[in-house]
């Protein structure tokens, strides 16, 4: 920019150039420090921690909890879940008889905070398929190896599923992963199985039945023999108690009553020396 100093007569070039510079370098200045300033905060989800790296080495033990934080603009912020999760898994897995079987298996689990950092660092943040998928295929052929099918069908399935969850819990457990429950959904057994087992469990109900019957019938048997007893005492106690005398006697008991009624009467006398008079009422 020119500008002519008539004081001194003479032309004098402006500095408006160096000014504008000037603050083209302020502005982008202060564009780096909002970045700058933007780097240092962070923000953790709800139900995950941070886990923080330096161009990428983790920072042991250096763990964010949910929230915003302040931290080193040269470190990265690595969230991974805290929360309850759910592994299913259907697998065809052997008895002990050797016939396979297909079984749906929910593991329940949540990835322990304490341990976040080693977990990110020695298995990374997809560690569901790298470790948590395979132990639980590995524990449960192993368990199902040592059962029957008929008891896997049937009454043990709360067994297995606790020893699932033993050989589970061995292995994820040191490595930062809590096991909550494992749960067995549904086994399925080939279907020529499935019916003689079925069939073989109706028979052993109609025994039930029939023993429950059988019982029945015996005690009402048992009852009536008792009833039995219990009346024909009561029969033979009665005749030993009347005698000719006491029958006798109470013959003597209704004369006299019939003899004391004002009513007019026909008398007959007994064909024998013990016969008693009969008294008619007319």
């Amino acid at each position: 920019m020119t500008i002519y100093d008539s004081a001194r007569g003479r032309i004098v070039e402006g500095g408006g150039g160096s000014g504008l510079f000037r603050l083209i370098g302020l502005g982008i200045a202060a564009f780096l420090v909002v970045i700058l300033l933007f780097s240092c905060v962070t923000k953790v989800g709800t139900g995950h921690v941070g886990v923080l790296t330096l161009f990428g080495k983790v920072q042991t033990g250096d763990t964010l909890s949910e929230g915003i934080h302040l931290i080193n603009p040269l470190k990265t912020n690595n969230e991974l879940s805290i929360q309850t999760q759910t592994l299913k898994e259907s697998a065809s897995v052997p008895s002990s008889e050797g016939l396979m079987m297909s079984l749906d298996t929910s593991l329940i689990y949540h990835l322990n905070p304490d341990h976040a950092s080693d977990v990110f660092q020695k298995i990374g943040a997809d560690y569901e398929n790298v470790v948590v998928e395979p132990t639980l295929r590995s524990a449960i052929r192993e368990s199902t190896a040592s059962h029957t099918a008929n008891a896997l069908y049937t009454g043990e399935r709360e067994e297995v599923a606790k020893q699932i969850f033993d050989q589970v819990s061995a292995q994820l457990t040191p490595r930062g992963l809590v096991v909550e429950k494992v749960l067995l959904r549904d086994i399925q057994l080939p279907a020529t199985l499935k019916a003689a087992i079925e069939a073989k469990q109706q028979a052993e109900q109609e025994s039930l039945a029939m023993s429950f019957r059988l019982q029945k019938e015996t005690q009402e048997a048992q009852r009536k023999r008792i009833e039995a007893a219990g009346v024909r005492d009561f029969q033979q106690i009665v005749a030993q108690g009347i005698t000719p005398s006491l029958l006798e006697w109470k013959g003597i008991e209704a004369t006299e009553n019939l003899a004391k009624s004002p009513n007019s009467k026909v008398v007959v006398i007994g064909n024998n020396k013990n016969g008693l008079p009969l008294i008619l009422g007319q």
